[in-house]
């Protein structure tokens, strides 16, 4: 900062003011901040929590009709992409949408299944809900319907409520009460722009929980690719082993067996060709309805049903009947269902926000998280009423879609209108499709929620994280989907809590030849100044760590005293607190460095400070802490303070 004169309304002598000019040979000093009101501090604080991208910028001298327009676009963006929309972009869409619809509509029937509701409601979720969000969704890929983990974790939950075989209708009736809660949820996270809280997820319990989530879902399906009846209802990996081996010399069905492995060998290698060649990316949309095809076809020739071989049944013709009478408004389902919406809200947020960020990063273009939240939520709310599950974006059918050359929206308009005439045409057809092709589509694609390689990178960065992961991990398949989610928030939460309690501190020394001074760790030539000592702190200092930090600082100080001993050193007479990372401290935290200062003197150690931040200044000034330690004692860098120890050393020699 230059050296301009001080504003009368500090509280600062005279003499205070000229101490900062004299001590430093290059005419700078520690900046002092402008005061600020009250007013102004909360106004900012509140914008940059909860207005950070200036929703309002492009409304800006803007007249009030094409401000009514932007209103509207940023609630409905097809009036935005709409208006330019083109044949040639309509091809792209066209053929994107055809080819996930392909994969939505048997994933939907399993997706159900996983959800204990029947199959027809997975594909209504493909229907209705990416109509509303082609309408209001930011993302210009993300395709939208029911998925695997949210679908299991709502059937959990739900079926921890009420039995799914005894009471069908009920169980139902809660589905729609969580799935419009769920909508409720999210709409109320955009709207109040707290889209921040679902970022308490940290990445690495998310790999850890999808991977879990997905080894149990693909557990579950040994059920329908093995032919077993008699399989359990816990969803831990040692209840599904111990069911599927105590059923292996009477309970399985070789032909399920034999039809359930046949295709997802299928399945896995066309997977793995599209994987290997981007150009045959088609086949990971195709070979789905072409197992589910060839499948029914070969029951229905052999009627291999007769001898055991589980199939679909029933499936009814025609679309979505009403079900706002069949929500729960009101007794004591309301409440279970609007916990258990909360949950599955949330996660179908974390996995939509974080597809739709993705594709988005790869086209090059940016999604508006709380409007994301809000559209999503709207989606919701309106398939609670038309008899849909929780929707969420797909990430196996995103990839496809990305992959296909959508350019738009639209390609969820165009798949929403396929599975229309499938519920309107085609479902009967259904009838004969096995079970065990339906357990193949879904391990085949929950296969992609394991992702080894972020897993792998994770350890190599962060040991905590993994950490995460692993708990996150083992929550899932050794005991529930939901004790796995609870442990990955705890984890998640644990490691911030951490993090805050136990900042990081550093040594510093000086870079030979230099004025600049790093962390000898880093930089082990760096070199110690005799008789001071140079700390650094990386974090904010508030009533959770200042206790630690003091202490952690009087530690360093010991520890440099016993070196400096053994080697025959002078002693630390001065420590130096390099504060250019403290980025706020409270009042606990200021009476830790009173303190600090007390036990510092009692050593006969004097502390400097170099380079606190505005607001840390403003605050000291408020708590009159400079005056405390001396303004003297305050510098704008390390080497100034330094030089200043230097020049006291020299004058104690020259007397």
């Amino acid at each position: 900062m230059n050296n301009h004169p001080v504003s009368i309304d500090r509280p600062w002598e005279a003499e205070s003011q000229t101490a900062f000019l004299q001590k430093s040979g290059h005419g700078y000093r520690v900046g002092i901040p402008e005061k600020k009101n009250f007013f102004k501090e909360f106004s900012f604080a509140f914008r940059e929590t909860f207005f950070h991208d200036d929703p309002l910028y492009h409304y800006k001298d803007q007249p009030r009709r094409k401000q009514f327009w932007l209103g509207l676009q940023s609630f409905f963006p097809i009036l935005g992409w709409g208006r330019h929309y083109n044949l040639k972009k309509f091809k792209g869409d066209l053929l994107a949408g055809l080819t996930i619809a392909s994969l939505c509509i048997p994933q939907d029937i399993g997706y159900a299944k996983l959800a204990n509701v029947p199959p027809n409601n997975g594909l209504y979720t493909s229907f209705v809900p990416p109509l509303v969000y082609a309408a209001m969704g930011s993302s210009r890929d993300i395709a939208i319907g029911p998925v695997a983990v949210v679908s299991l974790l709502l059937g959990e939950l739900l079926k921890h409520e009420i039995n799914p075989k005894k009471h069908p209708e009920e169980y139902l009736h809660l589905a729609f009460t969580a799935t419009f809660f769920a909508g409720i949820t999210q709409v109320a996270l955009g709207f109040l722009r707290l889209g921040f809280l679902v970022e308490f997820l940290s990445h690495a319990a998310v790999v850890g929980f999808m991977a879990g989530a997905a080894i149990t879902i693909g557990l579950q399906q040994l059920k329908g690719l093995l032919g077993i009846k008699n399989f359990t209802t816990n969803t831990d990996i040692v209840s599904v082993m111990h069911s599927v081996f105590s059923n292996a010399h009477h309970g399985w069905n070789w032909q399920t067996v034999v039809i359930g492995m046949s295709f997802l060998v299928f399945l896995l290698t066309a997977k793995y060709i599209a994987y290997r060649n981007h150009k045959f990316f088609w086949l990971v949309a195709v070979a789905p309805l072409t197992s589910v095809i060839v499948g029914t076809f070969c029951v229905y020739i052999t009627r291999v049903d007769k001898d055991g071989v589980n199939i679909v049944r029933h499936l009814d013709k025609g679309i979505n009947s009403s079900s706002v009478y069949k929500i729960y408004w009101s007794g004591p389902y309301l409440v279970k269902g609007a916990k258990i919406g909360i949950l599955t809200g949330i996660i179908g947020l974390t996995e939509a926000i974080a597809i739709g960020r993705t594709f988005a990063t790869l086209k090059g273009y940016q999604i508006d998280g709380n409007k994301e939240m809000m559209a999503l939520g709207v989606t919701n709310i309106m398939g609670s009423m038309t008899s849909c599950i929780v929707a969420t974006g797909s990430f196996s059918r995103s990839a496809v879609n990305f992959m296909a050359g959508c350019k738009t929206a639209m390609s969820n308009i165009v798949m929403s209108l396929v599975v229309l005439l499938t519920l309107l045409l085609i479902t009967p057809l259904f009838k004969y499709t096995p079970n065990a092709v339906i357990a193949a589509i879904i391990i085949n694609a929950v296969v992609g929620l394991i992702d080894i390689k972020a897993a792998a990178r994770i350890w190599k960065v962060d040991k905590l994280d993994f950490l995460a992961l692993l708990g996150a991990f083992f929550g899932v398949i050794f005991k529930s989907v939901e004790v796995g989610l609870l442990i990955a928030v705890m984890l998640s939460i644990g490691k911030i809590l951490f993090q805050v309690t136990r900042p990081k501190t550093a040594l510093f020394g000086n870079l030979p030849r230099t004025n600049i001074y790093r962390n000898v760790e880093q930089y082990p030539e760096a070199v110690r100044v005799p008789g001071v000592l140079i700390i650094r702190v990386d974090s904010a200092i508030y009533f959770s760590n200042s206790n630690y930090l003091k202490e952690r600082i009087l530690r360093w100080l010991r520890d440099e005293e016993d070196l400096n001993k053994e080697h025959g050193l002078p002693r630390n007479q001065h420590l130096v607190l390099e504060m250019s990372a403290v980025t706020d401290i409270d009042t606990s935290g200021i009476l830790e460095l009173e303190e600090l200062l007390k036990a510092l003197k009692k050593l006969y150690v004097q502390l400097e400070l170099a380079n606190p931040g505005p607001l840390i200044m403003d605050k000291f000034l408020a708590a009159n802490y400079v005056e405390l330690i001396g303004p003297e004692h305050i510098f704008l860098s390390v080497d100034d303070a330094v030089a200043y120890c230097t020049s006291k050393f020299k004058a104690t020699e020259n007397t």
